[in-house]
């Protein structure tokens, strides 16, 4: 193969569906294939004209329009056109238009039947489920948005902030916060942000250490801190501020500085909104009052849903709150119990590790315990504290795993060195027991502690994973298994009696096999990313999933996390317990249709799945 045609091959390969071609297949396409140069304007397919190739854009980008020339789709590099008349349509109903100077290759009628008889999956692919799974999500995205929770930070920012140079004076900056009645100063060179020096600094960092206060200020601000731009959005910049316990946002556009935003701003933006709910969390001071205040999460989540907000921020919401919940009880505990004797790392896993809590999810955390542990002078303290946490997470609504995947049992307390020689030993004899614990204890997160020993065990595992093929092709069979509850024609199959009798279950057969599939890509390339959704863009066009496959799967995943939610919202307005069970019948026509659509999309993946990895043989 020359050097041309294997670039070819290579560019084929990071897109759908040629990425899911055997080699013996994809290696014969390049050959077979055409070039041709369209320049901006030029008409490439005419409406009513028959049309003789199939057409993959190299470069460039390509305008496809209806008779009334309405944009239909707008299409990039590494996206076909022209199925349409490769099939029982043998004129064009659409005007392809380059809007870009283009490079088009090209497969003729007949080589693309050719291929298509001896790959079926490509007539599949090319059918009109996936345009319309990317409507329905886009649709629900525009739903999602509120003017409050929407609210851009430029629009309140204060766009002049008090600031000085590193080089000013504690005292000085000080007599400036005050002349100014402000609460922090920005530290600039230039324009160019170098820190933030607050109140709260003045008070801990200063005058607890009774500081002199002709020292530079440089001494005492907090250097690089986390930033936010104009664009971003209110909703966001609280969570990020509950998140890292800061009340000061600068604002930075492209390098510089444009004003700042504090947490009483977007408080007195939000004022009539339930957002305080992570804020009163890290006021209390016993259990009883922790689990009153978390127990009003499922409220705020449904409150936030009706509002318009999207299934990611409402998990985005669950998350820092059950953060905040666990923080909070661990400080309760070292009151309870004295000082750790060694350090640790709190570890939150599975959906609460991918930062995806639900409505319906219970606690699942470990221990990591640093190597100076010893089982008999220290295990007794990490039991009791466990058993704290634990027992107050339940209290306050996220229930007891099943599974009993808990800090407080023993198993789930190790030291840094015994949980990477555990992950050593699931990835390399991926058994029954080891493929379930993979499946949770990868979603691995500190949230408090020592969180570097966290950090440092999950990029072990992940560097240990990257070349199991042996694990990788048992999860891959794992993802596989979950059939998403579609039948034949595409019809949807419920459950015939029982509880959930006339409903399916949009987690067992949907999100859960996305977040299976997104875990072993991102694993197979080496990615730590941990969130479903920043693994499936982490692992698009990198040999594991193609970009379109990996937006796909995004889609579907947002669509049906979308359902679930609105789903468990009507529950707990009526006071019944959320679930993933759905009765299709209560969705309207379209919501039918798009389900039907989310559930193709994962069997289409899972098949490609399959023909990766030798599932069968599992």
């Amino acid at each position: 193969m020359s050097v041309e045609l294997e670039e070819i091959r290579d560019f084929l390969a990071g897109f759908e569906p040629f990425a899911q071609l055997p080699d013996e297949e994809l290696d014969q396409v390049p050959g077979k294939m055409s070039m041709r140069y369209f320049r901006r304007g030029e008409e490439i397919v005419p409406i009513g004209v028959p049309n003789h190739f199939m057409g993959v854009i190299r470069s460039g980008a390509i305008d496809v329009l209806d008779e009334e020339d309405v944009l239909l789709d707008r299409r990039d590099a590494g996206r076909s056109f022209g199925y349409s008349t490769m099939g029982a349509e043998s004129t064009s109903q659409y005007r392809m238009v380059a809007v870009e100077d283009s490079l088009v290759l090209r497969l003729s009628r007949e080589d693309f039947d050719q291929l298509a008889k001896r790959n079926p999956d490509l007539n599949r692919y090319y059918s009109s489920w996936s345009k319309r799974i990317r409507a329905a999500a886009d649709q629900l995205r525009q739903e999602s948005s509120t003017k409050v929770l929407r609210t851009k930070l430029g629009e309140f920012k204060i766009a002049n902030p008090i600031s000085c140079s590193p080089e000013t004076a504690i005292m000085d900056a000080a007599k400036k916060m005050d002349e100014h009645g402000v609460s922090s100063l920005l530290v600039q060179t230039n324009g160019k942000l170098k820190g933030i020096v607050t109140d709260r600094d003045m008070r801990s960092r200063v005058v607890a250490k009774n500081l002199d206060i002709q020292r530079p200020v440089s001494d005492v601000m907090t250097v690089d801190p986390r930033c936010a731009t104009s664009q971003g959005l209110a909703f966001e910049a609280m969570l990020l501020m509950s998140e890292l316990r800061i009340h000061h946002l600068p604002i930075v556009d492209d390098g510089k500085i444009s004003g700042i935003v504090t947490a009483a701003d977007i408080m007195r933006l939000l004022r009539h909104d339930p957002i305080y709910l992570t804020a009163d969390l890290s006021r209390k001071n016993t259990v009883e009052e922790l689990a009153n205040t978390f127990q009003s999460a499922a409220e705020v989540a449904s409150r936030f849903i009706d509002r318009g907000a999207s299934s990611e921020e409402v998990s985005s919401l669950l998350t820092v709150a059950a953060d905040s919940l666990a923080r909070r009880l661990l400080v309760l505990a070292e009151k309870k119990f004295g000082e750790p004797p060694v350090p640790y790392c709190f570890v939150v896993v599975g959906s609460q590790g991918r930062k995806e809590l639900g409505l319906a999810s219970d606690q699942d955390n470990a221990l990591v315990l640093h190597n100076s542990y010893d089982q008999r002078e220290h295990g007794q303290y990490f039991a009791a504290l466990a058993e704290f946490v634990c027992q107050g997470l339940d209290r306050a609504g996220q229930v007891l795993c099943p599974g009993d995947m808990m800090a407080s049992n023993p198993e789930w307390r190790k030291t840094t060195d015994q949980w990477i020689s555990t992950f050593h030993s699931w990835i390399t004899a991926p058994e029954p027991d080891a493929l379930l614990h993979v499946q949770t204890f990868f979603d691995f997160r500190g949230i408090y502690g020592d969180i570097e020993m966290a950090q440092q065990v999950h990029q072990s595992a992940v560097n240990m994973a990257r070349g199991a093929r042996r694990m990788h092709a048992h999860l891959a069979s794992l993802a596989a298994r979950r059939d998403p509850p579609l039948g034949f024609f595409r019809g949807l199959v419920v459950e015939r009696s029982g509880e959930y009798g006339a409903t399916l279950d949009v987690k067992k057969g949907g999100t859960a096999g996305i977040v299976q599939m997104a875990r072993l890509y991102s694993l197979a390339t080496g990615s730590d990313a941990i969130g479903t959704r920043e693994r499936l863009t982490a692992a698009a066009g990198h040999g594991q999933v193609s970009k379109r496959g990996a937006q796909d799967l995004l889609d579907a995943f947002d669509f049906l996390s979308s359902i679930a939610f609105r789903h468990q919202t009507q529950l707990i307005k009526v006071g019944e317990i959320p679930n993933y069970h759905i009765d299709p019948k209560t969705l309207g026509k379209m919501d039918r249709e798009h389900l039907r659509d989310a559930f193709s999309i994962i069997k289409d993946m899972q098949s490609a799945l399959a023909t990766k990895y030798p599932v069968r043989n599992i």
